[in-house]
């Protein structure tokens, strides 16, 4: 103890010493956090690749999580391709300058729902749905050591619990991303005729003017990359999950958040490096 005499409190410095010693000790807590974080993330990984091996636990139940994360969120994907195709169709429409094509409605809509819109938002929107649902289920399994009993059991709670719904998350949202494109542009069809005044042959001129299938293609990748992220990363947050009932919470707000960083990083990267060849 005599080693640390010399110490002072951080109390003890003036206002502005103590404040910029108070601020780099914040930094370096959060740097340390960000990489141990970052480490933990990375060890799960190499647990999800060794469970991977463990077919005959995780085989039997992807069938009912492809169920639970695609099927039951058509509705809501339904939902919200229509409106957000609508929208797009809309304000294209009304924005356009005298003397343009009207055609020019139905490509920018099939160009902003197949390349952005429907990816980003069917991902952003199924982070908060199936996102949450992953982390509190988990979370609360392992907050009533459930997943302890699994153990007990020889079971592999990451190929019992994880490898399944990442399966299914990344066969299932290229699938909905797909509804989605489809559905946010009959939605934005149906607005440019009804609220826009285009006739039906001009907007499907303008959608298949410059369609190239990498299109399409391009807006699965997303589709796929989201689905990864979501499951991975909420999982995660919920087999790690502690103190209780405050702890499941607190999880499940945090893997929403990273989850949704995490899938508009995903979007700006597959833009940097597919984007040319869309042209």
């Amino acid at each position: 103890m005599t080693e640390f005499h010399h110490l002072r409190d951080t109390q003890s410095f003036p206002v502005v010493q103590r404040t910029t010693i108070q601020f780099f000790r914040r930094m370096s807590q959060a740097t340390l956090g960000f990489f141990g974080g970052f480490g933990a993330r990375v060890l799960f990984l190499r647990d999800l690749r060794q469970a991977l091996s463990e077919s005959e636990t995780y085989r039997p139940l992807i069938v009912r999580q492809m169920r639970l994360i695609g099927v039951d969120s058509v509705p809501l994907v339904l939902m919200v391709a229509a409106f957000i195709g609508g929208v797009i169709a809309v304000q294209v429409r009304f924005q356009l300058f005298p003397g343009i094509q009207l055609s020019i409605v139905g490509l920018s809509s099939r160009q902003i729902t197949v390349l952005e819109t429907g990816p980003l938002l069917t991902g952003l929107v199924l982070a908060g749905r199936i996102g949450a649902k992953m982390t509190a289920e988990i979370g609360t399994m392992r907050v009533t050591e459930q997943i302890d009993a699994l153990e007990t059991l020889a079971y592999d709670p990451v190929a019992y619990l994880i490898v399944p719904r990442l399966i299914a998350a990344v066969v299932m949202l290229p699938l909905l991303v797909m509804l989605a494109d489809v559905v946010g542009v009959m939605s934005g069809a149906l607005a440019a005729v009804f609220v826009g005044g285009l006739k039906l042959a001009e907007f499907k001129e303008g959608v298949r003017l410059g369609y190239d299938h990498f299109q399409l293609v391009y807006s699965l990748i997303k589709g796929t990359a989201f689905g990864g992220a979501i499951a991975y990363l909420c999982t995660y947050e919920g087999y790690v999950t502690k103190s209780g009932a405050e702890g499941v919470g607190k999880a499940t707000a945090k893997a929403v958040v990273i989850t949704s960083i995490a899938i508009l990083i995903l979007d700006a990267a597959t833009a940097l490096l597919l984007a040319p060849y869309l042209q």
